[in-house]
């Protein structure tokens, strides 16, 4: 595919007409032209010209000459890439309005346990179940290196704003990462975690609890690929799931020996 026919089916992906993204791009290959020599180089009826450069100019993409015969001129690069950027950023609001409305309010459509099965939307999860935080968090991080500088500022952001956030890491090295990241949290070693077992060629990664329901177990696995490890992980809303309920039986255990050990080391 030649340059000039991959700017055509971009622009086109990006909401142009076929006619439109071929006179831009034939503009921008000539600088300016008549009617005439557009139709020649964008390869298209001349009489589709006329119509296809008025769209243009109301999208402020061309300049029109009022000489005779009448010249056109595409705009710079960089502002028609503004201006598409503009409208493309424009069209996804208003889609976001739209589907918002459509939304019934305070549903929880999503109770249930779902799977995710890349990591940047495990990422995605944690961050925002992190952000919907109102009362606690108890965060389990077995695996310290999915958590990304996405994720600590979320939990950095949660336990600033008043939330008990609670997290157990394996070494003291992690305690001191995480504690630097999010000062406001309670982090503490659980020498434990670095003993997690495989299960079929994966093991545990990160459990993240949020207001004793909102919860994401995941794991992590070896890929085919030479030095990439794939993140997968289960997530749910819903308090009486029953992978909830015993998710936060477990969970609360740990708080309560926890407890128990501060008491007898007093």
């Amino acid at each position: 595919m030649s340059n000039a026919e991959e700017a055509v089916t971009t622009l086109e992906e990006l909401g142009l007409t076929e006619y439109e993204s071929r006179c831009l791009v034939a503009l921008v290959r000539i600088s300016k032209g008549t009617a005439k020599e557009i139709s020649q180089v964008a390869d298209i009826p001349r009489s589709r010209v006329y119509d296809t450069i008025e769209r243009l100019d109301r999208k402020g993409l061309v300049s029109v000459q009022q000489t005779e015969p009448r010249e056109y001129k595409a705009v710079s690069v960089d502002t028609a890439c503004r201006r598409l950027r503009e409208d493309f950023d424009s069209r996804i609001n208003a889609a976001e309005n739209a589907l918002g409305q459509l939304e019934e309010p305070d549903s929880r459509d999503d109770e249930g346990m779902w799977a995710i099965t890349q990591k940047e939307h495990v990422t995605e999860r944690v961050v925002r179940f992190l952000e919907e935080a109102e009362d606690t968090v108890h965060y389990l991080v077995p695996a310290t290196e999915v958590v990304d500088r996405e994720i600590r500022s979320a939990l950095e952001s949660t336990a600033d704003r008043g939330v008990d956030a609670y997290v157990e890491v394996p070494t003291e090295d992690d305690r001191e990462t995480f504690s630097a990241a999010a000062p406001s949290a309670e982090v503490v070693v659980s020498p434990g975690l670095q003993t997690t077992n495989n299960v079929q060629e994966e093991w545990p990664a990160q459990l993240l609890m949020v207001d004793q329901e909102a919860i994401v177990a995941a794991g992590i696995k070896e890929s085919d690929l030479p030095d990439v490890v794939d993140e997968m992980a289960v997530w749910t809303y819903g308090r009486d799931h029953g992978f909830a309920v015993w998710t936060r039986e477990l969970l609360d255990d740990r708080l309560e020996k926890r407890a128990e050990d501060r008491t007898t080391d007093e």
